[in-house]
């Protein structure tokens, strides 16, 4: 990744929000972040941070209505996706931009072959004719590791394993050679062996296409082995931004340190309970304004009940939104 580049992906002040018979749900509040050619950007947080939510909204992926991205810039290629045609979004979203999906059983269309699964965008997007777009498929299969993929092209998902269908998946948001691709969760419902073998393909096929990756999840093992830098999400806004190696070993947040605590370490005790994060996360049925962790930090006084705070430099690359300032490196109390 070379240093100053331009980013390929800029967003500012993203906002969105979901309208329920209850009311109003912020999912998203005000995030900014930019993604640089070849980097591998992790976005970690427990479910209802707002990860998923954050990278659907970019691209145009969440029925309105519910969903209302009410606010934000979402620059590609000089090109603000939120304002941008719904025609010409289409011809990003699978053709410049790449997604892959948590669950691929779901995502993939069980009456369909792999291969007219692949081709597709192929066809839609590259103007490919049959032979074009299924010698393409082949060579996509071939690539992700499928063996026999020829033959194989002619299979439905439920012939696949669930490696193999996330392999395909994996395929299809390839395909069109995307500048960016977005991996939410790809590998949660995966066994341990098989999600070493996605990611092990992830970190091959980086090397080999030189794309920028935005990987979400919520195992923060998985973001130490592949990303260059991490953002931590809470209660729908990034409370934390570092390189991974910073944010490993110099975390600044309460929150980023207790996600950390809650690694299991096989050099503990086996006796020893695992740590876990006491309380809940928060209900968005407003704006923030005020600390969304203060319930749950063992550090909130009484500013964190009257400010939300703002995302403060603290180091190169490193950023955090928190009122407590603990010298670098210093233990929790």
């Amino acid at each position: 990744m070379p240093d100053g580049a331009s980013p390929v992906l800029d967003v500012k002040g993203l906002k969105t929000v979901f309208r329920t018979r209850g009311g109003e749900v912020h999912a998203v509040n005000s995030v900014s972040f930019d993604l640089k050619p070849g980097e591998l950007l992790g976005v970690v947080g427990e479910s209802g941070s707002g990860k998923s939510v954050t990278m659907m909204s970019l691209i145009g992926l969440l029925p309105s209505p519910p969903a209302d991205v009410r606010a934000g810039e979402v620059l590609f290629g000089g090109t603000d996706l939120l304002r941008c045609p719904e025609e010409q979004l289409r011809a990003v979203r699978g053709g410049e931009i790449g997604f892959i999906f948590q669950d691929p059983m779901t995502s993939l269309n069980p009456v369909f072959t792999v291969g007219f699964q692949i081709m597709e965008p192929l066809r839609k997007h590259m103007g490919m004719d049959k032979a074009a777009a299924r010698q393409r498929a082949q060579e996509l299969l071939k690539l992700v590791g499928i063996p026999d993929a020829r033959r194989r092209l002619d299979d439905y998902p439920h012939q696949f394993s669930g490696g193999m269908r996330q392999r395909v998946m994996i395929a299809i948001a390839l395909a069109c050679d995307p500048k960016v691709l977005i991996a939410d969760e790809p590998t949660t419902a995966l066994d341990v062996t098989i999600q070493a073998q996605i990611l092990e393909l992830v970190r091959e096929l980086r090397r080999k296409l030189g794309m920028a990756i935005v990987w979400i999840t919520h195992d923060l093992g998985v973001i130490a082995g592949i990303a260059d830098r991490v953002i931590v999400m809470y209660g729908g806004q990034i409370v934390e931004q570092a390189p991974v190696n910073e944010l490993f070993h110099r975390p600044r947040h309460p929150y980023t340190r207790a996600l950390l605590k809650t690694i299991p370490s096989v050099r503990g005790q086996r006796e020893a309970k695992l740590n876990v994060i006491e309380g809940q996360p928060p209900i968005l049925v407003a704006a923030p304004s005020a600390c969304s962790f203060r319930a749950r930090c063992p550090h909130a006084f009484d500013r964190c009940a009257r400010e939300n705070p703002a995302r403060r430099p603290v180091g190169p690359g490193h950023d955090v939104a928190c009122f407590w300032d603990p010298a670098p490196g210093a233990a929790d109390a």
